[in-house]
C-alpha cells in the first residue's frame, strides 16, 4: 500500500489522480443510486437485488410447538450483484478508517516509507480481522458448532444457511474483492502487487469454494480460527511500529500459527475425507446441491493441504530471516563491546596480537575514529 500524497492543486477531472484522490466520494455516489432506488417503486425490485440478501426460504414450524417460524437462506447467481454492492460498502469504510483513524497516527508517529506503507496494511487488517472474528464467533456458538463438532457434516449438503452466516460470507467475499480496486487506490508499488494479488485470490478462492460447495459450516470454521491467529500478527506489528523493543506478540503468534496450520488440516481430513466420504447421501447432484463425490472432495482436501503448505514454507522463511538478522545483530553487538571496555595494559601492549604502535596507522586511527 503505499502513501498518498495530498496535493494544493486540483487535478483535471476524471484523471488518474483525481479518481485516487476523491475515489471514496466517487464509490459513495455510486453506492448512494441504489439506495434512493429503493423509494421508487419503479427502481425497487432492481435495488433490493443489491441491498438485501437474496433467495429467503420460511421454515414453518412444526404442529404443537409455538416457536415462530425462522428464515432460512440458500446461494445463488443474485448473490454477485449483493456482493457487488458490499464491495462498495468496503471501499468506503476502508476510506474512512485510512483518513480518520490511520493518516492521524502517521502524522504523529512520522514512519518512514516503508513502515508507513506496513502500518497501512496492518492497521487496515486489523480492523477487518477484528471484526470478522468477532462476528464469526458469535455465529459459531449461536449455531453450536463448537459444542456439536459432527454438525459440519452430519446433514449434508447444508444448503439453508441462517441470516447471519449467508449474510458473512456475503460481506467477507465483499471485503476480498474490493481489496483488488484498492490496489489502484493506493498506488501500490508494481513489485507488491504479485504476493498481494497471490492471497487476494487465496481467500476469495477457499471462500467462495466453501459457499458455493455448500461447505460453509467448515468454511465458517477455518476462517474464524484463521483470522484470530491473523489478527495477532497484526497487532504485534503494530505494538512493534511504536516499540521495536516489543516483540513478545511475535514469538506467541508463531506458536499459535503452527497450531492453527495443524488444527486447520485436522479438522479438513476429518470432515471432508472421512465425514463426507461416510454421510447418507453420496453423488453429485447440482439441483439438490450436494458435490459429496470423490473427485472434489479430494480436490478440496489437496487446496487445502497445498494452501497450508504454502503459508507454513512462507513462515519457516519468515522465521529463518528474523533469526539470521538477529544473529547478525548479536555478533554485531559482541565486536564492539571489547572495544569499550578495554584496559590500560590492553592500551599498552596492543589487543589480540596487534602491537601498540599499530594505532599510528591509518586503518587503524580510522578505526577510532569510527
Amino acid at each position: 500500500m503505499g502513501i498518498r500524497k495530498k496535493t494544493t492543486k486540483n487535478p483535471p477531472v476524471m484523471s488518474h489522480e483525481f479518481v485516487i484522490q476523491n475515489h471514496a466520494d466517487i464509490v459513495s455516489c455510486v453506492a448512494m443510486v441504489f439506495l434512493l432506488g429503493l423509494m421508487f417503486e419503479v427502481t425497487s425490485k432492481f435495488a433490493v437485488l443489491f441491498i438485501t440478501v437474496q433467495y429467503n426460504v420460511t421454515m414453518s414450524a412444526s404442529e404443537g410447538q409455538e416457536e415462530p417460524a425462522v428464515s432460512q437462506f440458500h446461494h445463488g447467481i443474485k448473490d454477485l450483484a449483493t456482493t457487488f454492492f458490499y464491495m462498495l460498502v468496503a471501499i468506503i469504510m476502508h476510506a474512512i478508517i485510512q483518513e480518520y483513524c490511520l493518516d492521524k497516527i502517521n502524522k504523529k508517529k512520522h514512519f518512514s516509507k516503508t513502515k508507513h506503507s506496513k502500518f497501512n496494511e496492518s492497521g487496515q487488517l486489523t480492523a477487518f480481522y477484528l471484526f470478522s472474528f468477532g462476528w464469526g464467533a458469535n455465529i459459531l456458538l449461536n449455531e453450536h458448532f463448537l459444542s456439536n463438532p459432527v454438525s459440519l457434516w452430519e446433514g449434508y449438503p447444508h444448503t439453508l444457511m441462517p441470516f447471519q452466516m449467508k449474510f458473512f460470507f456475503i460481506c467477507q467475499m465483499g471485503y476480498w474483492l474490493h481489496t483488488l480496486p484498492e490496489l489502484y487506490f493506493q498506488k501500490t508499488k508494481k513489485e507488491d502487487i504479485p504476493r498481494q494479488l497471490v492471497y487476494i485470490f487465496l481467500y476469495l478462492a477457499h471462500i467462495a469454494g466453501a459457499y458455493i460447495l455448500n461447505l460453509n459450516r467448515l468454511g465458517l470454521v477455518l476462517l474464524v480460527l484463521h483470522y484470530f491467529v491473523e489478527l495477532l500478527f497484526h497487532i504485534s506489528r503494530l505494538v512493534y511500529f511504536s516499540n521495536e523493543n516489543r516483540q513478545t506478540g511475535f514469538s506467541i503468534w508463531a506458536v499459535l500459527f503452527v497450531l492453527g496450520r495443524l488444527l486447520t488440516l485436522s479438522l479438513s481430513v476429518l470432515t471432508v475425507g472421512f465425514g463426507l466420504a461416510t454421510a447418507e447421501k453420496q453423488g453429485l447432484d447440482l439441483a439438490e446441491g450436494n458435490f459429496n463425490v470423490l473427485f472434489i472432495r479430494i480436490t478440496v482436501l489437496a487446496a487445502i493441504c497445498l494452501t497450508q503448505a504454502f503459508m507454513m514454507w512462507k513462515f519457516i522463511n519468515f522465521q529463518l530471516r528474523r533469526w539470521r538478522e538477529h544473529a547478525q545483530t548479536q555478533v554485531l553487538t559482541k565486536k564492539q563491546a571489547p572495544s569499550k571496555s578495554k584496559s590500560k595494559k590492553d592500551k599498552a601492549n596492543g589487543v589480540n596480537g596487534v602491537s601498540s604502535h599499530g594505532a599510528d596507522s591509518p586503518r587503524a586511527r580510522k578505526e577510532k575514529s569510527s
